[in-house]
C-alpha cells in the first residue's frame, strides 16, 4: 500500500512540475517569434479565449481585428488582419508568439505585447502620463494566452 501511495504522490508531483507556468521573462521565442511550448502545460479553453478576445478590459482583440465569429460585438477594427481563418494561416506556436508579443515576429507592429511585464517605453500610471508607481504585470496571464490561442486555432477558412 505504501508503494502505491508513494508512486501516486510522485506521479502527481511530476505532473504538477510539468504544468508549471512560464513567466514573461522566461518565454522562449524561436527565430521567427513563435513559442513552441505551452506557457502553462495545460490546454487552453477556446470558449474562455473567445470571451477574452471580445472583452474590452482584457484582450480586446476586436478593437483592431475583424472577426466574423464575434460579429455580435460592435465596432471591429481594421488595423490588424482579419482573424477569420487564423487557425489555418498560423500554427499554434506562431499564434502563441503573436499573442504573447507580436513584436518578436513583426518588428514595427502596433499590436501590444500581451505577455510582457518589463521593457516598456512609457507605461504611465493609470493613463496619467506619470511613471508607473508599482511593478507592471502582463496584460494577460499565461493561461489566458493559452485560452486565446485555443480559440484562434478553431478559426478555419470556410
Amino acid at each position: 500500500m505504501k508503494l502505491r501511495l508513494i508512486t501516486l504522490v510522485c506521479a502527481m508531483t511530476g505532473g504538477a512540475a510539468f504544468a508549471a507556468e512560464t513567466g514573461p521573462k522566461d518565454v522562449q521565442f524561436d527565430d521567427y517569434g513563435a513559442i513552441e511550448q505551452s506557457l502553462t502545460g495545460v490546454p487552453g479553453d477556446a470558449a474562455n479565449g473567445a470571451l477574452i478576445v471580445g472583452e474590452k478590459s482584457k484582450g480586446n482583440c476586436v478593437a483592431c481585428h475583424e472577426l466574423t465569429a464575434l460579429a455580435d460585438i460592435p465596432f471591429h477594427g481594421e488595423v490588424g488582419p482579419m482573424l477569420d481563418g487564423a487557425g489555418d494561416r498560423w500554427s499554434e506556436a506562431e499564434l502563441r508568439g503573436l499573442v504573447a508579443n507580436a513584436k518578436m515576429t513583426f518588428e514595427g507592429t502596433v499590436m501590444p505585447a500581451f505577455y510582457k511585464d518589463d521593457g516598456y517605453i512609457r507605461p504611465g500610471d493609470a493613463y496619467t502620463g506619470k511613471a508607473a508607481s508599482a511593478a507592471l504585470t502582463s496584460i494577460l496571464t499565461a493561461q489566458e494566452i493559452e485560452d486565446v490561442v485555443a480559440f484562434l486555432t478553431t478559426l478555419k477558412e470556410q
